[in-house]
């Protein structure tokens, strides 16, 4: 299976024959922590579940002659889609296997949904004695569900949300219904003390806003259907390398150590083992370091990676933001219009893990000038403002994950009114239960990473000018404010988690 395509994702992890024990194909199989796709109807790598006592081995049975993946390759192709079909064949002895056709792609938007939605079907079939809190809420989804339909009003255009008279109603029940306690414990710098500035801002600014709120905070934890966990993940992290080196492990334990304080000091966690709780956080480190003790929390999360544990139903996405000033968040917000974006696609970056590099090299001397990547940019005063010059004068501002499949550049592509071209496998996008992202941005493969030029000069321009249009009105969605407006990113974040809790309660 070894390729000269350099975004192959199993070739380096996997020779042939190869014999792994994992549990019962579902939605798809982990190889050494990757995920195996199906997206096409070309034969590719088969694995077939051989059962025996009690265990699960997936064993390659088949492999494709060519290294060629074909599929979709133009600005519409919604970012591939996990395995969610098998079937079942007649092994060489006779015995029923379930044999598995794999091709290696990333996520479609729309299995999101159909994940999303069977899991709501899932939820609603479980019988449970409800709590008074449980009421209030269940009685708030049946409105949300069966209230007429509302007429979309001035700011919110239709063609940017799935189902616009569906938001509106679940998110006037939001403001008028929830109650959210925030727990007093926890020490500074980790708890209780945001950072409102950088890349991580998000959860600095959401813990600000949400500590200092009137509307939704209660002071009787007995009346609340949400429960907050104000600590900080970046100090959390930033923390342990100021002192002694620390581990991950260690990071985990005083997060245990937290969770068990709680639940020994109130009766809510254990109530529902922290289904009801919620927490906020941008680290990198965040998936991991919450999994266990606070892994039934629904959780709002920078690096949503759906093949690394972020679950969709349950853990929310948490924007990135890159925050200049905390005075000032919304600082040179805007763009040139239309006609002075000269620029088709611009990138400039660290050549942090292993698509950049590749992008850099396909891109950085081509013959297409309207094409500018680069590297690192100095970080100096004039570095800076020529870096949002270019992304104020392009059309597309190319969002190219890191080591990570969240970037900062998704938001800051909508604060200068750029469409987004998000090159990020598995990436779950901010709201996507609520906001069409494909009428205001493009999502491209990473190994399409090469055929970028030719993709982008596919989409008409009356398109183009569609999308960023709405770029323009969604914008709205993604600003942080001192004081909370309706509809900004505060009450957007603050929504995703209500509707997680309203829906799978």
């Amino acid at each position: 299976m070894e390729t000269k395509r350099p975004l192959q994702r199993l070739g380096k992890l996997i020779t042939f024959p190869y014999t792994l024990s994992v549990p019962p194909v579902t939605k798809g199989i982990f190889v050494n922590e990757a995920p195996v796709y199906n997206n096409s109807n070309e034969s590719g790598p088969v694995f077939r579940t051989l059962s025996g006592a009690g265990t699960h081995k997936i064993e390659v049975v088949h492999v494709n002659g060519s290294n060629e993946e074909e599929g979709c390759k133009g600005y519409g192709c919604n970012n591939g889609s996990l395995l969610s079909q098998s079937e079942m064949k007649q092994n060489d002895s006779g015995q029923s296997g379930q044999t598995v056709v794999v091709a290696l792609e990333p996520t479609r938007l729309s299995y999101m949904v159909s994940v999303l939605e069977s899991t709501v079907a899932a939820r609603f079939s479980k019988n449970k004695a409800l709590s008074a809190r449980d009421r209030e809420l269940k009685h708030a989804r049946m409105k949300i569900e069966n209230e007429p339909v509302l007429e979309s009003i001035e700011g919110l255009h239709p063609s940017l949300y799935h189902n616009l008279s569906r938001f509106l109603r679940s998110y006037e029940s939001m403001e008028k219904t929830l109650k959210v306690y925030i727990y007093k414990e926890g020490k500074k710098p980790i708890f209780h003390d945001p950072k409102l500035r950088g890349i991580y801002a998000s959860e600095g600014w959401f813990m600000k806003l949400m500590e200092k709120n009137r509307n939704f905070v209660v002071k009787d934890p007995r009346k609340a259907h949400l429960f907050y966990l104000p600590f900080s993940s970046l100090k959390l992290r930033n923390t342990s390398q100021e002192r002694t080196p620390t581990s991950r492990k260690d990071l985990e334990q005083r997060l245990k150590h937290y969770a068990s304080l709680i639940a020994g000091k109130y009766p809510f966690w254990n109530r529902t083992n922290g289904a009801d709780h919620f927490l906020v956080a941008c680290h990198d480190w965040a998936m991991e370091l919450t999994k266990d003790h606070m892994g039934n929390c629904i959780r709002s999360l920078c690096n949503s990676n759906l093949g690394r544990g972020f679950k969709i139903g349950k853990d929310t996405t948490l924007p990135a933001t890159y925050i200049r000033s905390a005075e000032n968040p919304v600082q040179d917000l805007g763009g040139n219009p239309v006609s002075e974006r000269p620029i088709l696609a611009f990138f400039a970056g660290g050549m942090h893990g292993n698509l950049r590099p590749i992008l850099l090299q396909t891109w950085q001397d081509n013959k297409e000038p309207d094409i500018i990547i680069l590297g690192p940019m100095a970080r100096d005063i004039e570095s800076k403002a020529k870096y949002r010059m270019y992304m104020k004068s392009s059309k597309y501002c190319i969002c190219a994950r890191g080591h990570e499949v969240y970037s900062p550049r998704i938001v800051e592509s909508i604060y200068y009114e750029c469409v987004p071209v998000i090159i990020s496998d598995n990436y779950v996008p901010p709201f996507f239960e609520v906001l069409n992202w494909e009428a205001f941005s493009v999502f491209v493969l990473e190994k399409e990473v090469v055929n970028l030029g030719r993709i982008l000069r596919a989409i008409p321009e009356k398109k183009y000018i569609e999308m960023q249009k709405r770029v323009k009105m969604v914008q709205q969605h993604f600003i942080w404010h001192k004081m909370p407006v309706k509809f900004d990113l505060f009450h957007m974040i603050l929504h995703s988690v209500w509707n997680t809790r309203v829906v799978f309660m």
